[in-house]
């Protein structure tokens, strides 16, 4: 096995589904990063490093996809929330009706279809 070649394609699945998996979070609600990371720092599989979500989010608002505010916090300073834009609305439709084209794929390839 070509074990470069397989940490890398793992790492892109894993930062693919997770970018999906972040934008369907903040879809209802918005949120703020570190409410993100907790959250997904405990989710099974994805073994994020520290940072990797705000990296994620960054992009996401450089892309216009999300839209920032900034509130003051009960507990220390000012959190930053992250919402989706009408763009992101629109992206994140299209990911997911992708996703479950390659769900329903890869359920067929593996029922041997």
């Amino acid at each position: 096995m070509n074990a470069a070649f397989f940490r890398n394609w793992t790492n892109q699945a894993r930062r693919g589904f997770l970018e999906l998996s972040i934008l369907n979070d903040i879809r209802n609600r918005r949120m703020y990063g570190y409410e993100i990371e907790r959250k997904f720092r405990k989710s099974f599989g994805l073994f994020i490093s520290e940072g990797t979500i705000y990296i994620i989010l960054r992009r996401f608002k450089r892309n216009g996809l999300v839209e920032t505010t900034q509130t003051k916090s009960p507990d220390g300073p000012k959190r930053k929330y992250y919402q989706l834009t009408d763009s992101g609305r629109e992206t994140l439709s299209q990911m997911n009706i992708l996703w479950q084209s390659i769900r329903r794929q890869a359920d067929s390839i593996e029922q041997g279809k």
